[in-house]
């Protein structure tokens, strides 16, 4: 019989509950109220994590500083590019909104008028399988804002576009390895701004850190609706901008340098050439070209040539080095114009010196050396002055020493001086090795009283924020020789020009008094560690000063193996064909500037930049211009005359967007008016016959980017 008592078993139960609920109950209190205290969990703070779920940030990007010419044009801006993209698959869609491809043949037939594919080839893209998605290649990325809204406007299911910042250089090739270029770290495609562009090459990448903006934030609250919080604190840090650089460049004067560059590259085929354009008086570059070279935008060509030939590439300077050599011997006291001596063969304690023509010119005058170049003769004055003495000249003028230009990679060149035939050579410019940089800041010594002027390619930096400027002032570098030397040297110099037997008797221009030096330098093969022999394997070369009782101008020209297939020219013919053209355009441009008197019917171009493509053609609307609009964008960011430069009446002008480049109807222009859009959108344009434009190989509005060289057929109106 079981004894045990089932009520008094409950009870026991109950209270065995009751107990353990009060303990459970002080249990969740306790911990509650730690929790309340501390604000942790296992070691994570509750208060941060609270508004970390309610607290949301934007990012303010920041604008990457654009770069100007001398006159304010954009050389290098930021844009927004857009790459086409198909979706295939239907995995997105749904019944209220197809969000793939569903009618391939319409698709391609409408994106062929928008990117430069056929329809073939579009099918082709849409009709892979085993792909969620597909892009359209070259053709279908750097696309402007407005293909993309012309292609939205299509209606086109499962056609979507990824946004991408980007680095706008929109003349094409412009002083390309000078400004160089920025794009975003190799990779990188989401969540990137402008801030992410990042300098690759050139100012772009030696003042990144001025060019790079910061991005700003936003933070603020919102419930768990989206909604923002009612009297929620907002924090928000503004963006700061990348400052604004101006270049000394002008941009009239670099478009043309680069056509004329392109010309001779095209024809003679160098294995490498420049063309630089300074001011002495102040080492301001107003031009500078190379070849290799490429396009800013599109790439095209940088695979050829990474290297600024004007600071990275050192080579033997030739003849031209002896405009120093001379310079020293006038301040040394030991150049008499009228001292004879014989030319021909120099010999030298390691072997002889020969001129060019290595039978000579039997005995002349140094001034006679002078304008036939003879390399004896400067081994004379070199040995006259003294080998130290001369040593200490090349080192005042800065060879073998870096500009310090602030570029990347700048190298500073050798000399070969242990020995007297190597001290002999770097006399005429052999066995020693320079930089284009280096020659030209020489040269300004020569040309500005004796003062050496630092070769500067930037004019003023500002904060794009507030406007304010930084001028970078000329900055005088050295005084190798005095106001005298200099003068007398110049002096001099003009027999190499206006001398019967001057090498640069070629280099004459009507109305100019020019000082100038040629120079054919030899080069070494890299296999045979020789010297080449004969043919073109030479760098042709010349530095003219002009006008040369005054210089304001200097021109540095080099030229390496051109290929020259015909006979009908030499090396040195291949110099002058750069020289003519833009020595001429530029003394142009220089008397236009000290013009006084404007013409009765002046008109001053005002700022049409910056604004609108409505608002600009309004505010030309009472100048009695004939304007043109080049592109299909919403926004002026390039104009022809510049602002405040004085037009006449009834010119053409010429305004271009932000849009692609498309091309203007250009029947009845004249051939000047075809060049000024050449000059605006950094495109080569061939003429065939004189008069006005009765035809162009490019039909009117289509794009002109990437398009080949375009050809303009004049007539004259009896024709």
């Amino acid at each position: 019989m079981n004894n045990k008592n089932p009520l008094k078993n409950r009870k026991k139960v109950a209270i065995l509950l009751f107990f353990g609920t009060i303990l459970l109950l002080v249990v969740f209190a306790g911990r509650i109220a730690f929790i309340m205290v501390k604000g942790e969990v296992n070691g994570e703070d509750l208060s941060q994590n609270l508004n970390n779920l309610y607290t949301r940030s934007s990012v303010l990007e920041a604008n990457r500083g654009t770069i100007y010419d001398v006159g304010g044009e954009s050389v290098a801006m930021d844009a927004t590019s857009y790459s086409l993209v198909a979706v295939l698959t239907d995995k997105w869609s749904n019944a209220e909104e197809l969000q793939h491809v569903t009618d391939k043949q319409k698709t391609a037939e409408a994106l062929e008028k928008h990117i430069s594919m056929s329809k073939e080839e579009i099918l082709i893209k849409l009709n892979q399988e085993d792909l969620d998605q597909v892009e359209f290649g070259e053709a279908g990325k750097n696309l402007s804002y407005d293909t993309k809204k012309d292609i939205e406007e299509e209606n086109l299911p499962g056609i979507v576009f990824e946004e991408t910042p980007t680095r706008l250089y929109p003349n094409g090739i412009f002083a390309s390895h000078l400004v160089g270029y920025a794009a975003l770290p190799s990779g990188e495609k989401e969540d990137v701004s402008s801030t992410d562009l990042t300098g690759m090459m050139g100012i772009e990448l030696a003042y990144d850190d001025i060019l790079k903006g910061t991005d700003g934030k936003t933070i603020y609250q919102k419930d768990s609706f989206g909604y923002v919080i009612p009297n929620s604190k907002v924090e928000t840090t503004e963006p700061v901008n990348g400052d604004d650089i101006y270049l000394t460049i002008d941009k009239r004067m670099q478009v043309y340098m680069e056509n004329v560059m392109s010309e001779i590259d095209e024809k003679y085929d160098p294995a490498m050439a420049t063309a630089t354009l300074i001011n002495p008086e102040t080492g301001a570059i107003i031009a500078a070209s190379q070849r290799p070279t490429f396009n800013g935008t599109t790439k095209e060509g940088i695979d050829q040539l990474w290297q600024n030939l004007l600071v990275e590439n050192t080579y033997e300077p030739g003849s031209t080095m002896k405009i120093l050599t001379l310079a020293a011997a006038v301040s040394e006291g030991v150049f008499d114009p009228n001292e004879y001596f014989k030319s021909g063969v120099k010999n030298v304690s390691g072997g002889p010196i020969h001129d060019h023509d290595p039978n000579g010119w039997g005995t002349i005058s140094y001034l006679e050396g002078l304008a036939r170049s003879s390399n004896v003769a400067f081994a004379n004055l070199m040995e006259k002055m003294s080998p130290e003495t001369w040593k200490e000249y090349m080192d005042a003028f800065g060879i073998g020493q870096t500009t310090d230009s602030g570029l990347a990679n700048e190298a500073k060149g050798s000399v070969a001086f242990n020995y007297p035939l190597e001290q002999a050579n770097t006399a005429f410019g052999q066995g020693l090795t320079v930089t284009a940089f280096q020659m030209l800041q020489a040269f300004t010594a020569v040309a500005n009283d004796g003062q050496m002027m630092k070769p500067q390619f930037i004019s003023k930096i500002v904060d794009s924020d507030t406007g304010e400027e930084t001028v970078i002032e000329p900055e005088v570098v050295g005084e190798p020789i005095s106001e005298e030397v200099a003068d007398q040297t110049l002096e001099y110099l003009k027999e190499v020009v206006y001398n019967k037997n001057g090498t640069g008797v070629g280099y004459q221009i009507d109305g100019y008094e020019i000082a100038a030096k040629t120079g054919t330098a030899e080069i070494v093969n890299p296999e045979t560690k020789q010297y080449y022999s004969g043919g073109t394997n030479y760098i042709y070369s010349v530095a003219a000063m002009v006008p040369a009782d005054d210089p304001k101008l200097i021109l540095y020209i080099t030229v390496k193996q051109p290929k020259i297939k015909d006979g009908s020219t030499t090396g040195s013919g291949v110099v002058k064909e750069i020289y003519h053209p833009i020595m001429k355009r530029a003394l142009e441009y220089l008397a236009l500037g000290e013009e006084e008197d404007a013409e009765a019917n002046s008109v001053e171009m005002p700022k049409a930049t910056g604004i609108s493509k409505e608002e600009a053609l309004k505010s030309l609307e009472d100048t009695q211009l004939n304007v043109t609009v080049v592109g299909n964008g919403d926004t002026i960011v390039q104009q022809l005359p510049l602002p405040n430069e004085t037009t006449i009446e009834n010119q053409r002008i010429v305004l271009m967007t932000n849009g692609a480049m498309t091309m203007p109807d250009m029947m009845g222009w004249s051939k000047n008016d075809v060049l000024k859009v050449s000059e605006i959108t950094g495109l080569e344009f061939t003429f065939e016959g004189e008069g006005y434009v009765v035809s162009q190989s490019l039909e009117p509005n289509a794009n002109m980017h990437g398009a080949d060289k375009i050809t303009i057929v004049l007539e004259t109106p009896q024709e």
